[in-house]
């Protein structure tokens, strides 16, 4: 008896242990699932606007903007979670996040995380350009400064922001002073550029071109050489708004993509895409809306001077915009967006031959919600679509096995 009292026993306290374990693991679960919850309706009040880049060791950072601040955050699962959002500017501030002016992110050869960004002004269609730096890993980020010297509560807007292999930043963006000083004889507005070393100091602007459109994103992406090079939409004669190309060093002349007389008194707030090939071609692709062509095109240049005939794709009856061009080599993918009515869809075309030939058109995702424009950005082994969503949620989808399964 006394060695059954003692299984007994120690049958009571397994079981007795069997459920504290269980009342634990259900509570682990619990918080788990409160956590994710958390962090899912933190997710929900970030902005559409999103820009995504990958490090050296295949992590994913992400910047978005959300209650007047910029907002960064990292994914370590091809962005299927992403770490707490880390506040860029301590004071809140009117972020421009939506469309063609968004916050941008690079990463530095040393680990630095760099953040540029438009904040709104009072006035109408005015804006200041921020930068700022993280050394830390990005949990923490200095006080953004302001990259134009320029100071009126004018349109210094859309930027575009790039770090070259010695980790100096160049920014170009939009900058109205000059048509502030001319007047109403002034055509759109000039380019202008800095660069900074540390977030923390900036050069003297420098004015790049009179007479660039008022409110299209700008390309940006290095030469073989190092050099920054720059597309937008530029405009030609007295309202001819078509593109343009131009190298950012002392001896570069300004080179028409393309003639396609686009004539329009308003800015279409779309601007083109650039990827530069290890071999020096440049790949564009933008929209126009002109009597001479419509839609969405692209063409390559092998000379730095010419490019070739302008190149249509995507469905016209789509409403096809906001294309993305990303290379290696001689792989190129090319990414757009369409709307039929009922739902968007991400497009893509891929060419193994430097952009001679290309493939089928393949639909890589659709939202039925409010949608951002596709990304393309690679992890050094896969090219991916990074996509946002209202209902849909943000997407990074590789495209690899996409193209293969075709």
């Amino acid at each position: 008896m006394g060695v059954m009292k003692i299984v007994v026993a120690l049958n009571a306290k397994v079981r007795s242990l069997a459920v504290l374990m269980a009342m634990l693991c259900t509570m682990s679960v619990a918080v788990a699932q409160e956590h994710d919850a958390v962090s899912h309706a933190a997710h929900e009040k970030l902005g559409l606007a999103t820009n995504v880049v990958f490090d050296a060791n295949g992590r994913l950072w992400r910047v978005s903007s959300a209650d007047e601040h910029v907002i960064v955050q990292y994914s370590d699962d091809k962005g299927r979670r992403f770490s707490a959002p880390v506040k860029v500017n301590a004071e809140p501030e009117n972020i421009a996040a939506d469309g063609d002016n968004r916050p941008k992110i690079a990463l530095a050869s040393n680990g630095a995380v760099y953040v540029s960004y438009t904040v709104h002004l009072p006035q109408p269609y005015a804006g200041h350009i921020r930068l700022s730096r993280s050394i830390d890993g990005g949990r923490n980020f200095s006080a953004p400064i302001t990259v134009n010297d320029d100071r009126a509560a004018i349109s210094h807007r859309f930027e575009s922001f790039l770090l070259d292999a010695q980790g100096k930043v160049h920014v170009v963006w939009i900058d109205k002073r000059d048509q502030a000083a001319a007047g109403k004889q002034y055509a759109g507005a000039a380019l202008y550029y800095a660069t900074s070393t540390d977030a923390t100091h900036v050069t003297s602007n420098r004015k790049l071109v009179d007479h660039g459109c008022e409110c299209c994103r700008i390309a940006m992406a290095l030469d073989t050489d190092g050099v920054p090079v720059i597309v937008w939409r530029h405009i030609f004669g007295k309202s001819a708004r078509d593109h343009a190309l131009q190298r950012l060093d002392d001896r570069s002349t300004l080179i028409r993509v393309a003639e396609d007389d686009w004539e329009i008194d308003a800015c279409p707030h779309h601007g083109p895409t650039l990827a530069v090939a290890s071999d020096g071609t440049y790949h564009v692709a933008w929209f126009t809306n002109s009597a001479k062509r419509q839609g969405l095109f692209y063409a390559r240049s092998t000379d730095r001077a010419t490019f070739d005939a302008p190149m249509p794709f995507g469905d016209l009856q789509a409403q096809p915009g906001h294309p993305a061009l990303w290379v290696r080599g001689q792989n190129i993918y090319l990414a757009w967006k369409e709307f039929d009515g009922t739902r968007s869809a991400v497009r893509l075309m891929r060419s193994t031959d430097g952009g001679r030939r290309w493939s089928a058109t393949q639909t890589i995702a659709t939202a039925q919600s409010g949608n951002d424009y596709p990304l393309l950005v690679a992890d050094g082994k896969t090219v991916y679509v990074s996509w946002n969503a209202q209902r849909e949620g943000y997407r990074l989808i590789p495209l690899d096995e996409k193209v293969a399964s075709r």
